[in-house]
């Protein structure tokens, strides 16, 4: 081998190891592997670290803390220069220590306990209704509280609680508001409460915003209704021929003409409606008022002479009563004409007025059936808009359903002679006997068979 060739071979051994150096230094980058550690360690910080950041931040309140905490420093009872009105005493609160609660804003004097009325500073308390309560206090039985005055039903002078209530409505209250001239309503007879005030009709009757709501209030509105009862005469084969003026009246204007008719009629303790059959003029109401100021002004009303053509001269009702009570009244002084018409002279008070209930009665069963009838027609259509919540001719409101079965309640259960015994036994031959076999026998008899 010549020198020219070994120097040869060496060089390829040199080229050699330098190639596997630099392969392995490819393979093994120690300095960028470091570098990448470095960087990893940094984006993943160890646990100390986690709980180091966590205290930093909770020594530092975010701005969102600061302005909870803000928040709830203003809740507290100092309070930060602030008008407004108590919803205790209906005042003007200054400036300085105000109550938040239940909605509104206290003086701290005025949020009071409804049993001891002392004030409640407590954190604590406790409610029934719109009344707030000590927790002491809540737990102890205390009186019913009037749904009148919507105080505590005071002990009378024996020491026992002693309170009034209209069982139909469910309506408690402290004897003395039947002697404090607290008005009820002259249509379902609940007490004027404290809170809710009655509007008050022109000759001193008041009434109630529910029966207000469907209140027939002169005579040309109340013609539709006069109809119906005559088409359910009609469907009894009672149908009365005779054209019989029908006008809606005030109190004064029902009285005088009552003490004109020579044939007395034997009345309720107020009377409602009256089977005219002398000739009369009476002072009908043309024009129904409107309501200004909680009560009703700018009534029209025009004297109407009624001429006798028959043994009826004309039915009056009075104005201002819901729909079904004035066709209640209706369909009783429909029944006193139909049997004056069809020859049934000089009946004892409680076979006229009895029987005449019979058919006030039966009308309103009919009239609270139709009210069902028509809630399961209207739940499978509604198409037809309502123009009123009201019932004068279109379905009825949850209230005037209820006050179909206090009307029906009172028929029932009246206490008189003529109108309550008197309903009583002629219901009880009706259901027995049925309406035309019974008429018949007080045609004959003058009495309800039995």
């Amino acid at each position: 081998m010549s020198l020219s060739e070994q120097d040869q071979n060496g060089t390829n051994v040199i080229e050699e190891d330098e190639q596997l150096a630099k392969a392995l230094q490819e393979s093994y980058p120690f300095a960028e592997d470091e570098q990448l550690a470095k960087a990893l360690q940094e984006s993943c910080p160890s646990v100390e670290d986690e709980l180091l950041a966590k205290a930093l931040q909770e020594s530092c309140p975010s701005e969102e803390d600061e302005l909870l905490a803000k928040a709830l420093h203003e809740s507290l009872l100092e309070s930060p220069p602030q008008y407004g009105i108590c919803a205790g005493c209906n005042t003007e609160i200054s400036p300085g220590k105000i109550l938040r609660c239940m909605d509104a804003i206290w003086h701290a004097e005025c949020f009071r306990c409804h049993a001891s009325n002392l004030p409640i500073k407590d954190r604590e308390f406790s409610t029934s209704g719109k009344h707030r309560f000590h927790k002491s206090c809540h737990k102890k039985p205390h009186p019913p509280i009037c749904d009148v005055c919507k105080n505590f039903i005071p002990k009378n002078s024996a020491g026992l609680i002693e309170c009034r209530e209209r069982p139909f409505w469910k309506q408690q209250f402290c004897p003395s508001h039947e002697h404090d001239r607290t008005p009820q309503c002259c249509s379902c007879e609940r007490m004027e409460t404290r809170d809710r005030k009655y509007l008050l009709l022109d000759d001193g009757r008041k009434l109630c915003l529910e029966c207000l709501d469907s209140a027939v209030m002169d005579t040309n509105e109340c013609q539709p209704l006069y109809i119906e009862i005559q088409n359910f005469y009609e469907g009894l084969h009672m149908k009365v021929e005779q054209k019989i003026p029908m006008l809606l009246v005030q109190r004064q204007a029902l009285n005088v003409a009552m003490d004109g008719e020579k044939n007395g009629h034997h009345h309720m303790r107020e009377t409602r409606g009256l089977c005219l059959s002398e000739e009369q003029t009476v002072t009908t109401i043309s024009r129904g008022p409107r309501m200004a100021d909680n009560q009703f002004i700018d009534m029209i009303t025009e004297p109407r002479r009624l001429i006798r053509r028959c043994e009826v001269t004309a039915i009056l009702v009075l104005y201002g009563l819901p729909r079904l009570l004035t066709g209640s009244i209706l369909a009783h002084e429909m029944m006193h004409a139909w049997l004056r018409l069809k020859g049934y002279p000089n009946l004892s008070p409680e076979v006229e007025e009895g029987i005449c209930q019979v058919l006030a009665h039966m009308w309103m069963e009919s009239e609270i059936l139709s009210a069902s009838g028509s809630d399961v027609a209207s739940s499978s259509s509604s198409s037809s808009p309502s123009s009123s919540s009201s019932s004068k001719k279109g379905k009825r409101s949850e209230f005037e359903k209820k006050l179909g079965e206090f009307f029906k309640h009172q028929i029932e259960t009246d206490e008189t002679s003529a109108y309550g015994d008197g309903f009583r036994k002629g219901n009880e031959a009706v259901l027995k006997y049925g309406l035309e076999t019974t008429l018949k026998h007080i045609q004959m008899t003058k009495n309800f068979p039995y």
